[in-house]
């Protein structure tokens, strides 16, 4: 993965805004949020401002010019240099093909899943899943919205590719919550003795507690 001179995924955002033309920041965030690209990228006047001074500290982009309306304080207008131009088109590049590990909540909670009862965690997982539910059934309303009113579908090819990975969570959320009510997944039965184990060793005093972490550890 390169080491980008601004790392930031809205730095990305405001290189692809001056790629179509100059603006100053007010004009990208409006710009951005009249697409949705603030649904996919997290956006912010405070983080935007400090993101532009970056970028003009790279000589990604310069000041081009400062124009006033009326009686409100005057507005930098910004331009893609060629450098910024290089580093927007190998970032999207690098994005689009190149796969990224990415360490997410859900799959840091799976990974510590058996600090809590399985059926405590069939109970959790079917809640994710009534929330994936509802997610997906929002995103569907969204683009079925967004089609009648004639987008292209080009426009919210990313929102095609969250309800994907939402529907397809759903699917292999709702089935792992099944094998561990049925116990059809390998290693339920250890698990509901490790469970076991501790809930006796917390009911037990001090020195009982450290026999049975023992004989936990020895099984």
């Amino acid at each position: 993965m390169t080491k980008r001179r601004v790392n930031n995924p809205l730095a990305l955002a405001v290189l692809a805004c001056l790629f179509e033309r100059p603006m100053h920041p007010y004009e990208m965030a409006s710009t951005m949020r009249e697409r949705g690209k603030d649904q996919s990228i997290k956006l912010n006047y405070g983080s935007l401002y400090t993101v532009v001074e970056a970028l003009q500290q790279h000589a990604l982009i310069v000041a081009q010019e400062t124009e006033r309306e009326g009686r409100r304080p005057e507005r930098t207008v910004y331009r893609l240099t060629d450098a910024g131009r290089m580093e927007l088109i190998d970032w999207v590049s690098e994005l689009l093909s190149t796969p990224l590990k990415e360490f997410t909540r859900f799959e840091a909670g799976l990974s510590l899943a058996g600090v809590l009862p399985p059926e405590d965690v069939i109970a959790l997982l079917m809640q994710r899943c009534r929330a994936l539910e509802l997610e997906s059934a929002q995103i569907r309303s969204a683009l079925q919205f967004v089609q009648q009113q004639g987008l292209a579908r080009l426009f919210v090819i990313e929102s095609e590719y969250l309800l994907a990975m939402r529907e397809a969570e759903l699917a292999w959320t709702r089935k792992l919550a099944e094998e561990i009510q049925s116990g059809a997944i390998e290693g339920v039965a250890e698990w509901t003795a490790f469970q076991r184990a501790v809930a006796d060793r917390e009911r037990a005093g001090p020195q009982e507690q450290d026999a049975t972490a023992r004989e936990v550890a020895e099984s």
